[in-house]
């Protein structure tokens, strides 16, 4: 299989010199780079699935990212522990500690505010520059957004690009326009089904060069493999990869794992899901816990109950322990026969009976929290707000943007209509529900608003 050398990975677009005496690998500065970056620290003012100001105690994106990097770290221990390094074949192809981390607090930075109903808005108000997605945002806030550098963004390491890209296909080339409802032709254009907009999986066209720059290192037939689309079920689909790195796969796991138990963990707290719930949901599962019985677990879909809806600390305990299960539980497969570089050909996976009982928990979350009418009704307001804030923005942007922003946009109308929407986009995908949220007031709520407002 074909390999490449440490240093092609740890290649970056810009000419972001080594300071004297730095010891850090080039993925330590990586890691260092995003946790100091503006993008990841208003991640803790972002919605993850309960809204902002609910409590101290939910999780915001800030935090789940950063319990996605412990998991994520801690999978990257068991696959070294279990392929030994210079004893296995797989060994080779296994990122670096700082590397993974990196990606894995990377994964959520492009996420707008209001979660999934702000993404959908905003695809909707881009359909026709574009669109938006909150993983190519991501991609686009660390190769050119983030001031870290002029116009490289934090200039990531390719292996870094190449981890977060979890879906290596442009907007173009994925999209089905066929499935975007009819636009509201009156005042109320915020009215619209959020499944009609919900934006394909991909990175945006204006990346294109930055994905060349990642996939550079493999020949044409693994970028081809890689960018190929699994098969799409019904008309109404837009299209997806099935492929990604191995690094992803890892990010990505970290990241199911993650919302599937801590979202469970918060729904409790809440009193979202209680002990009926749980029982009822699992009473034609409960084998799922027993199927996953090992050295390390041995817990019974009543024991799990006992602890999740008993005294606080049995619920954290509980939790870790069916964390550990499944980080204790990965092993490496092939994703596909024909890739020739292994930084392709492995993946990340869990056991069947694992990940089956890690579905069934997360289905619970969905159903009770998710796509409870509360939770929502306030995810639809995020989509209102959003709208309403880019067209005031779009309208009229020499007159209300902010002066940097209103000069990039200036600068880029001039390279065509896609591009200097993308500049509104970016402005509004960048605010915390907070900011967000006082704009809105400082715009449409009489009362609200001063010239010496600091927003």
């Amino acid at each position: 299989m074909t390999h490449f050398t440490k240093r092609i990975w740890s290649e970056r677009l810009g000419n972001n010199n080594r300071r004297p005496n730095e010891i850090r690998s080039e993925y330590d500065r990586d890691l260092s780079r995003l946790i100091h970056s503006s993008a990841f620290r208003r991640l803790q003012s972002k919605t993850q699935v309960l809204g902002l100001g609910e409590s101290d105690f939910y999780r915001t994106r800030l935090t789940h990212s950063m319990e996605v990097a412990q998991i994520g770290a801690g999978i990257l221990s068991q696959l070294n522990k279990r392929y030994e390094s210079g004893k296995t074949v797989e060994s080779e192809f296994l990122p670096e500690q700082s590397l993974i981390q990196a990606i894995c607090l990377a994964h959520d930075i492009g996420h707008p505010p209001f979660g999934h109903g702000g993404e959908v808005a905003l695809n909707y108000c881009m359909r026709a520059h574009g669109g938006f997605e909150g993983n190519g945002q991501t991609l686009r806030i660390l190769t050119r957004l983030d001031k870290y550098t002029e116009s490289n963004g934090l200039d990531p390491t390719r292996r870094l690009i190449l981890g977060v890209l979890k879906y290596p296909v442009s907007y173009s080339e994925a999209v089905n326009e066929n499935i975007y409802g009819q636009s509201q032709a009156d005042s109320r254009e915020w009215l619209f089904k959020s499944s009609q907009y919900k934006p394909p999986k991909c990175y945006f066209d204006s990346e294109t060069d930055i994905v060349g720059f990642a996939l550079s290192p493999f020949d044409g037939k693994d970028t081809a493999l890689l960018k190929s689309f699994s098969e799409t079920k019904g008309p109404g689909k837009h299209k997806k990869t099935e492929y990604k790195a191995l690094d992803t796969t890892i990010m990505d796991l970290a990241d199911e794992v993650s919302y599937s138990l801590h979202d469970l963990e918060d729904a409790i707290s809440l009193r979202m899901i209680d002990r009926n719930m749980w029982m009822e949901h699992f009473s034609d599962k409960a084998h799922l816990f027993e199927d996953c019985h090992c050295s390390s677990f041995d817990l019974t879909v009543d024991v799990v109950a006992d602890k999740l809806f008993g005294k606080s600390y049995l619920r954290k305990e509980c939790i870790g322990t069916l964390v550990h299960l499944m980080i204790t539980s990965v092993t490496l497969q092939v994703q596909h026969q024909n890739f020739k570089c292994g930084v392709l050909r492995y993946k990340v996976a869990l056991p069947k009976e694992v990940n089956a009982l890690r579905k069934a928990i997360f289905k619970l979350v969905e159903d009770k929290v998710i796509r409870h009418e509360n939770v929502q009704l306030l995810e639809f307001k995020g989509q209102k707000l959003i709208v309403e804030l880019f067209n005031v923005l779009a309208n009229d942007p020499e007159r209300f943007l902010p002066s940097q922003t209103r000069s990039t946009y200036i600068k880029e109308a001039e390279k065509g209509d896609d591009q200097k929407m993308r500049v509104i986009s970016d402005y509004v995908s960048g605010m915390t529900d907070d900011y967000a949220t006082r704009l809105y007031e400082k715009i449409f709520v009489p009362r609200k608003g001063s010239i010496f407002d600091r927003l």
